[in-house]
């Protein structure tokens, strides 16, 4: 398959706009076309609520492919950049060229938009994709989630999921028998693949469920004496791929800077990762470039600078160029001065 993505690629085939626009209009019809199909799987999968499969999956990669189409020829188009004294009659720009043939892997927590929403930018900035969804037919991401919500009995609620398989099931059980104290839920039920919502209280930062993602409808309660010990808690960590806090106090909100994550969102979760205008990724060990709208299209391109350079400026030039001599450097940084945003040397190469 990466032989023929890249035959395919060398081809030419996905750089014009054209084809691009093509594969992306093909994106939404086949979201159209497929919705039940989509339901069906993330309903055996995960026993996901059809409303929850449209909004927050089809509904989200819909908007982005069409957000593509309709921005497309603006994003292809060279961008250009600040001259300074050196290249006032040159040319000065970027050109976003595809990187070529890119894998992009799904996690089992949330694989249609993260597969799809970084297709969409991978297809509009003109590449060939190969896509691995995990180990199912299609999974989405259990939220931890307040037992009001599903009745006396999750269980028995239609609107709640279920664990994607056996494997994610034990590594969540484990976590959740050796941390803290249950506080809500706790039940497992191992041939439902059922985790109730649970709340654990009493945990310390050496919990397993402390030391990696859960993924799951577990949350660990650690607590601290005061902001400033929760922000030294979260710094002295590998950087979140978010920080969500919760407050009615906007003090608390106005300490984001404070912290560094891929991203941040106040009382609420998941909203900032849905949004066509914001950015969605991560910083150090939670990841690297971001994705949704014209930030998907410049993760999977190439920015090339380029420099459009003539002979007419020579008669300048010419002073950098060997012997060298103490009249020519007096010349260079009187040349130099002339600039009123003038970054150096740089300013008369």
């Amino acid at each position: 398959m990466d032989l023929r993505a890249r035959v395919a690629f060398q081809a030419g085939r996905t750089i014009k706009e054209v084809f691009r626009l093509a594969q992306l209009e093909a994106v939404v019809r086949m979201l159209e076309e497929h919705e039940c199909d989509f339901v069906d799987a993330l309903g055996r999968d995960l026993h996901k609520p059809r409303f929850e499969t449209v909004v927050s999956e089809l509904i989200l990669v819909k908007n982005e492919a069409l957000h593509a189409i309709n921005n497309l020829k603006k994003w292809m188009q060279p961008q250009h950049v600040e001259r300074n004294l050196s290249t006032t009659l040159d040319e000065c720009l970027l050109l976003s060229e595809p990187l070529g043939v890119v894998f992009i892997m799904g996690t089992w927590c949330s694989p249609v938009q993260t597969c799809l929403v970084p297709l969409v930018g991978a297809i509009a900035a003109g590449n060939c994709a190969i896509i691995s969804p995990c180990e199912s037919q299609l999974m989405q991401a259990l939220k931890c989630c307040l037992m009001q919500f599903y009745g006396a009995d999750p269980r028995e609620s239609r609107s709640y999921g279920r664990m994607v398989n056996l494997e994610i099931f034990n590594r969540t059980r484990d976590m959740l028998w050796r941390s803290g104290k249950v506080a809500v839920g706790g039940q497992v039920i191992e041939a439902d693949k059922y985790i109730a919502p649970t709340i654990l209280t009493g945990v310390s930062e050496s919990d397993p469920i402390m030391q990696q993602d859960i993924f799951g409808p577990v949350l660990p309660v650690l607590t601290v004496n005061n902001m400033e010990e929760a922000i030294a808690f979260i710094n002295k960590q590998e950087k979140p791929l978010c920080v969500y806090a919760y407050s009615s106090n906007s003090k608390v909100h106005n300490r984001l800077n404070e912290t560094s994550s891929g991203s941040f969102c106040s009382n609420d979760s998941i909203l900032q990762s849905l949004m066509v205008a914001l950015p969605f990724g991560g910083v150090g060990s939670s990841g690297m470039g971001s994705y949704h709208g014209r930030h998907s299209f410049d993760t999977f391109s190439h920015r090339k600078s380029c420099l459009l350079r003539g002979t007419r400026f020579e008669c300048v030039t010419y002073l950098r160029y060997p012997p060298y001599e103490d009249r020519n450097l007096s010349l260079m940084t009187w040349a130099s001065t002339l600039s009123q945003k003038s970054q150096g040397w740089c300013q008369i190469l």
